[in-house]
């Protein structure tokens, strides 16, 4: 489901898959061939949301921002794993996410990382480049090994042939919204509710 807030309507790139149980809501902006999958929540109601490209955001994933201070910013290729909670963070290209994770408001985590499954990274939290980040709470593990980046590298490009799969099999195209009565949202210096 794809809905305008307050008159701030999601801004769709091409072809972008939006399962039908997903939800993506208000001040949305996402990059060409990402995916939002099954039961996944995108608020972008009290701050804005920016997805790149090639982004994929898992089943049972939930995505939001914290009013007036910290939007959540996703770059291209992300791979976010099933179950995951962002709010109010930034993550550079090519990061994965592993599954269960929650990323607090004010996290930054650097290009190219991977954040293990079921870390909890903390309010504020900076991650470097190319490292690994891991546990609850989580710290910088050690840079990646070859193998770790091949397995960054590999997960976003999946994903964006999956998604094309179910547009094969029948599945639409994901379409923005009309906005209805469109008030200026945040970017435009306009607060939130």
């Amino acid at each position: 489901m794809i809905r305008p807030f307050q008159g701030m309507a999601p801004k769709l790139g091409r072809r972008i898959f939006v399962a039908d149980s997903g939800l993506v809501l208000g001040d949305v902006e996402i990059g060409d061939d990402s995916s939002i999958w099954f039961n996944c929540v995108v608020r972008g109601d009290v701050n804005y949301i920016q997805i790149g490209a090639r982004t994929n955001i898992q089943d049972m994933s939930c995505i939001h921002v914290t009013n007036d201070r910290w939007p959540t910013i996703i770059g291209d290729e992300v791979s976010i794993a099933h179950n995951v909670m962002l709010h109010g963070c930034t993550l550079h290209n090519r990061v994965l996410v592993g599954m269960s994770t929650t990323i607090m408001d004010g996290a930054v985590i650097g290009e190219g990382c991977l954040v293990a499954a079921g870390s909890l990274v903390r309010e504020g939290f900076q991650a470097p480049p190319n490292t690994l980040v891991a546990g609850w709470p989580a710290t910088v593990k050690k840079d990646l090994s070859d193998e770790q980046r091949q397995l960054v590298a590999s997960i976003w490009s999946r994903y964006v042939r999956y998604k094309e799969a179910y547009f094969k099999d029948g599945w639409p195209l994901a379409e923005s919204p009309a906005a209805v009565n469109p008030q200026p949202g945040f970017r435009d210096g306009h607060p939130y509710p």
